[in-house]
């Protein structure tokens, strides 16, 4: 069988692609390297847009990077229903693109969190969320300086009854993001967003720690497996 191809998009700033690579590839996937000036995705079956600190931040984070070359290609991807997830600055990435509604802001403390996170799995019928049961709650790395997220209440009731909202803060909600959220999905499923880091739990001795031991939690692994199975899904 030949495996899932999965594309991870490297814009000038980014600092976790290399990670999301090697998630991609613990999971049993094949990482491929995309770079955003590039208008070739290669003929990947999936994309990543992972975090950092794309163009230093400017203007917005993620609003640079909304307009890279790469990002029409992946637009058109999504509309045609090809998984796409946004972690951290690449979720800025996906609302700056309006390919997920709302807006992210400076953190309502004013300064950069890192935690390891608790996240109740609010919709687990995406293609980046099927190995997780509806309600569960994970661990996994948190860090950002603007991780507020925002929208007309309008927009957040909208969000609510369609059962757009992928992710909850739980126990505590490190930025002041409205309602708790923690990320979002499109209503087809297949573009999710979050501003937690999957890809830095992933591997024993690399992970949260957990009640079973420091280090090894790998709540991440479940986004890849996710959209390694429902690819494999499709071509079945």
């Amino acid at each position: 069988m030949t495996a899932v191809r999965i594309g991870v998009i490297t814009f000038p700033g980014s600092l976790d692609d290399r990670d999301a690579q090697r998630a991609v590839r613990i999971a049993g996937a094949e990482p491929v390297a995309l770079w955003h000036g590039s208008h070739d995705l290669e003929g990947v079956d999936a994309l990543v847009l992972p975090g950092g600190f794309s163009y230093g931040d400017y203007l917005r984070s993620g609003a640079i990077a909304a307009l890279s070359p790469i990002m029409a290609e992946v637009k058109d991807a999504a509309a045609k229903g090809m998984p796409v997830l946004g972690i951290c600055n690449g979720f800025q990435m996906l609302v700056e693109a309006h390919l997920l509604p709302g807006g992210l802001i400076r953190n309502d403390h004013q300064h950069f969190v890192r935690r390891d996170q608790k996240l109740t799995v609010a919709n687990n019928r995406t293609a980046w969320t099927s190995a997780f049961a509806q309600d569960q709650e994970i661990v996994i790395p948190l860090k950002n300086g603007e991780g507020g997220y925002i929208a007309s209440e309008e927009t957040l009731d909208e969000l609510e009854g369609e059962g757009l909202v992928a992710f909850r803060y739980a126990g505590v909600n490190p930025n002041g993001s409205l309602r708790d959220i923690a990320g979002l999905t499109n209503a087809a499923g297949n573009v999710v967003g979050l501003m937690p880091h999957p890809e830095h739990a992933v591997e024993p001795g690399f992970g949260p720690d957990t009640t079973a031991a420091m280090r090894s939690g790998v709540d991440g692994l479940g986004f890849f497996t996710s959209a390694i199975s429902a690819l494999a899904g499709v071509a079945a």
